[in-house]
């Protein structure tokens, strides 16, 4: 496997996005060469010119803005890489941890490799209880349908086989963070490999940029029975 792609989906991050996209291009991909995809989804601020301003990326515009689904969907029609890596534009995951996230899939054991932030002994930043006990609930529901014993289905933090890649997007539907859920959906469906690894993580505040919120986690529910009932 010689290509790692990269998509940042983007949406008003213009604090974060340069720092974050300097920090991709500085990160361990294990000897890979990276293609790095921005799907800026309408921001509001200076993101898009910000992005327009640096090297060695690919900038893929939404005029106006569609969710974290629909930047993610647009930026996996484009990749051309041998594993497909999703990155958040903002400083909650650290490129840092590429490496654990590739060697399963590199070393041949996965198919998909899930960062968790749960089962990890790297430095996690303590914040919203109910943030993390609706992440849990979605979790358990999700493993009841999928039979997965997955800890985290909502990281940001999802790596794809280039196969594996092809097999979804046909498939992929989801405009918001319902992406989460109905790309675990659609991998059990597959019956593909599926490793999870420790992941730091530096979560942020509603007043530091947060964007999801008690809406999506009810929606959340709503979309672990569609994708894995009614497909």
């Amino acid at each position: 496997m010689k290509k790692l792609s990269i998509v940042i989906p983007v949406y008003n991050e213009e604090k974060t996005i340069a720092k974050l996209v300097d920090r991709v291009k500085k990160a361990d991909s294990l000897g890979m060469e990276k293609e790095i995809i921005a799907v800026d989804d309408g921001s509001k601020d200076r993101s898009l010119s910000m992005l327009e301003g640096i090297s060695g990326i690919r900038i893929v515009k939404h005029p106006q803005n569609r969710g974290k689904g629909a930047a993610i969907r647009t930026g996996l029609k484009v990749t051309t890489g041998d594993i497909v890596l999703i990155q958040d534009a903002d400083f909650e995951y650290d490129p840092a941890d590429y490496p654990f996230l590739l060697k399963p899939i590199l070393g041949n054991q996965a198919d998909v490799v899930y960062g968790s932030r749960l089962i990890s002994n790297q430095p996690r930043r303590v914040l919203n209880f109910h943030h993390y006990l609706a992440n849990i609930l979605i979790t358990f529901l999700s493993n009841c349908f999928t039979n997965l014993n997955l800890s985290d289905i909502e990281t940001g933090y999802k790596v794809f086989r280039r196969e594996v890649v092809e097999f979804l997007l046909p498939k992929l539907v989801s405009d918001r963070f319902g992406i989460e859920v109905e790309l675990t959906a659609r991998v059990a469906k597959g019956k593909w490999r599926v490793y999870e690894v420790g992941i730091s993580y530096s979560g942020r505040t509603y007043e530091e940029g947060k964007k999801i919120n008690w809406k999506d986690g009810i929606a959340a529910v709503w979309h672990v029975i569609r994708f894995n009932v009614f497909g």
